[in-house]
C-alpha cells in the first residue's frame, strides 16, 4: 500500500500497474500534473500478514490541487499472487 502511494506521488505508472491485479488493472494511468500529494494514514488494515493471501487497507489519502488541499478515503483489497501482493479494487464501506 505505501509504495503505491509513493508511486503516485512521484508519477511511477510502472510500479503501479505492475502491482495492480490484471482482472482490475486499467490500460494506462495519467496523472494530474496540478495534483501534489500530501499525506498518507492508514485507518485500519485487515489481514495481509505473511501466511494471509487477502488483505485489506482502509486510508486517507491527502493531496493538494492548484493550491487547494482535499482528500480521500478508500477501503482497497489486496490479495497475495506468486508471492506478489496486488491491489485489487476499492471495495466501498462493506
Amino acid at each position: 500500500m505505501r509504495s503505491r502511494y509513493t508511486a503516485f506521488t512521484v508519477g511511477d505508472a510502472a510500479h503501479l500497474m505492475r502491482t495492480w491485479h490484471p482482472t482490475t488493472r486499467p490500460r494506462s494511468i495519467e496523472f494530474d500534473p496540478e495534483q501534489r500529494w500530501t499525506g498518507l494514514e492508514i485507518v485500519h488494515t485487515t489481514g495481509g500478514g505473511f501466511l494471509h493471501t487477502t488483505g485489506r487497507v482502509d486510508f486517507r489519502a491527502h493531496w493538494t490541487a492548484s493550491g487547494v488541499p482535499d482528500s480521500m478515503r478508500e477501503h482497497s483489497r489486496f490479495v497475495r499472487e506468486n508471492g506478489e501482493w496486488l491491489y485489487l479494487d476499492d471495495h466501498g464501506d462493506d
